[in-house]
């Protein structure tokens, strides 16, 4: 593994647990996440989400990259196939108990896509469990939570 993701190296794996979700525009929902983060043997680790409704039907995915530049500093570059990709910049904390990402991105749509201003995400491993929160700028609403959910090792 390349020396400046050692301090992600506990991401490294498949991840898996409930979530549930809301918006002011939607309905109160609930699914299933998969996250893997894999090492490539490159400065930065391979991103995949996927998940999954309560019957199993495929819901949404997104993959990208985790990178690490610097001490303290993270970035994950991200592409949806609902028309977004985003730049995520941030600051990653390790206290010995706790691996804690904390990311805002700036996002581009396609010309097809709901337009999406900004995201912020989280990612907080506590032991063996991974904890994810989402929030987003959209379709009109301010900075708002969206989703969250609570992984274990797969």
């Amino acid at each position: 593994m390349h020396a400046n993701l050692q301090p992600v190296a506990a991401l490294v794996g498949t991840w898996r647990g409930p979530g549930n979700g809301h918006y002011p525009t939607i309905a109160d929902f609930s699914y299933t996440e998969e996250l893997t983060f894999s090492d490539v043997g490159k400065p930065f680790l391979a991103y995949l989400q996927r998940t999954w409704s309560p019957d199993g039907a495929p819901m949404h995915t997104e993959s990208g990259f985790l990178r690490v530049p610097e001490p303290e500093t993270v970035e994950m570059t991200l592409a949806q196939p609902t028309g977004q990709t985003e730049l995520a910049e941030g600051q990653l904390v390790t206290d010995g108990t706790e691996l804690r990402l904390e990311l805002l991105a700036r996002t581009m749509n396609s010309a097809s896509a709901k337009h999406v201003q900004v995201t912020q995400r989280s990612y907080r491993l506590l032991g063996q469990e991974l904890h994810t929160d989402f929030a987003m700028a959209a379709v009109g609403q301010p900075l708002t939570h969206h989703l969250s959910s609570q992984l274990t090792r797969a």
